[in-house]
């Protein structure tokens, strides 16, 4: 068994008649014995253990239930106990009877791969009638607000075009009003808030420029905004600047009679030009 190189390489098939040696082997996992390609099975080596954990389930003619069948028990045995104890004729047609595709006059069978549902009905059909003009639609579920609007458009319709009796248009507008007025005391309500929000905000923007106290920079004036100290300064020192320079104050030289505008200048001129003195 093996080779020189690899004494422990393959393993003879356990039974008797075949003995043969294979170099990859299979090993039964319920009698852990080894075997070859053609006895790997249980029925090929006959397993004295290879019924005990195998699953049989037999379906049951009458009720359409699984019975599944014991390997330690005899097959009849456990038929007669399912018969007296589980067994329903009438979940019968429940478990056989297919689902068919609800279009009168169609008799397709919905299965997984040609069923598909309405998104506005919810109802399954078949690839046929999968539209919703092909198995009579009611359509997509209309909203409350919806059905307000249409029904107030339909009734002004109708009141242009015939005159309703006296009880049936009191009792047409009553509705109609009421529902107005419910929409009107909303809306109302809806406004109030935002005005008080409004009015709260306002507040608050004022109470918290209370404090603040603008200064004028050249007089020292206070004022309580920016725009009333703008006006002041353009009213006030803006006018005393243009007078101011409309009236030029000139310093004579007592020597040369040249006139200067700065007193430094005339100093200036006095030292350099006529020697620092001022005398004639």
């Amino acid at each position: 068994m093996g080779t020189p190189e690899f004494p422990d390489l393959g393993k003879h098939c356990s039974v008797d008649v075949c003995k043969q040696i294979d170099f990859l082997p299979f090993t039964c996992d319920r009698c852990l014995q080894v075997f070859c390609l053609d006895h790997r099975s249980y029925m090929k080596h006959s397993c004295p253990k290879g019924d005990r954990e195998d699953v049989t389930v037999v379906i049951c003619p009458l009720c359409a239930k699984g019975v599944r069948l014991n390997p330690n028990e005899d097959p009849n045995i456990t038929w007669e106990k399912h018969v007296n104890t589980d067994c329903d004729p009438s979940n019968y047609e429940k478990a056989t009877k297919k689902k068919k595709c609800p279009v009168p006059r169609c008799k397709e069978q919905l299965t997984f791969s040609n069923t598909i549902k309405c998104r506005d009905c919810n109802i399954d059909h078949c690839l046929k009638h999968r539209f919703g003009p092909d198995h009579t639609c009611p359509g997509p579920r209309k909203l409350p607000f919806m059905g307000f609007l249409s029904s107030s458009s339909s009734s002004r319709k109708e009141a242009k075009t015939t005159r309703p009796t006296k009880a049936h248009a009191s009792t047409s507008s009553s509705s109609s009003s009421s529902r107005w007025s419910n929409l009107l005391s909303s809306a109302e309500a809806g406004i109030s808030r935002l005005g008080n929000d409004i009015s709260q905000k306002l507040q608050f923007s004022s109470s918290s420029n209370d404090g603040i106290v603008e200064v004028c920079p050249q007089c020292g004036a206070k004022f309580s905004s920016v725009t009333t100290l703008v006006e002041h300064v353009e009213k006030t020192h803006e006018r005393n600047k243009k007078q101011n320079h409309g009236n030029v104050t000139v310093d004579v030289c007592p020597k040369c009679s040249r006139g200067f505008r700065d007193p430094v200048d005339l100093v200036n001129h006095i030292e350099r030009d006529h020697r620092g003195t001022s005398k004639a």
